[in-house]
């Protein structure tokens, strides 16, 4: 069965990571989430609140992750998922995640990256020349990166679709299994 990595920590968006990894199963891929250490996560969940400046965050699902950044090998997975949260501000500091990272850019395979994900792509030095969107606020860091910020539901840029916030999931996730489709089928539909 085709495999699929998704990044994720502490302070991730529930919705960010669930929906696609529901998503991805159903396609019939199997998902295995990655995490710094190999432990039970506890996800958040963010909200938009008229009058807010930015979002509101609250404890969201816990989750456990099936494998440590310093124990994934890139090569058994097909593709690569960047869901959002806070995590994406500590996951990028880790040379593991950056590693991970750095494989599939290099290797144009697909990558879905949503929210805060792209500033782990950043830290990996993989943005620089490319298009993506993000959470509007880190606009400033995806320029600072070498990519041009681009404020759309579902960015795809090559193999990387990207998107601002789970609002996006429906468009976001529509060009990234079409992508993971016609790149790495699998034979359960």
């Amino acid at each position: 069965m085709s495999k699929v990595l998704i990044l994720a920590g502490d302070a991730s968006e529930s919705l960010e990571v669930m929906y696609p990894y529901q998503r991805l199963q159903e396609e019939g891929y199997e998902v295995d989430i990655a995490a710094p250490q190999k432990k039970r996560l506890q996800f958040v969940v963010h909200d938009f609140v008229e009058g807010f400046d930015t979002y509101t965050e609250k404890l969201g699902y816990t989750w456990p992750a099936d494998v440590a950044f310093a124990d994934v090998d890139p090569n058994d997975y097909v593709a690569l998922v960047i869901p959002g949260g806070r995590a994406p501000e500590y996951l990028r500091n880790d040379p593991d995640c950056q590693r991970i990272v750095r494989h599939f850019y290099n290797a144009d395979a697909p990558v879905a990256q949503l929210c805060h994900g792209p500033l782990i792509a950043g830290a990996a030095g993989v943005l620089d020349g490319r298009r993506t969107a993000a959470y509007p606020a880190l606009e400033p860091d995806i320029r600072m990166a070498g990519a041009e910020f681009v404020d759309g539901a579902a960015i795809v840029d090559g193999q990387v679709v990207s998107g601002r916030a789970w609002p996006d999931h429906p468009a976001w996730m529509h060009e990234f299994v079409d992508i993971l489709r016609a790149k790495a089928p699998v034979g359960l539909r």
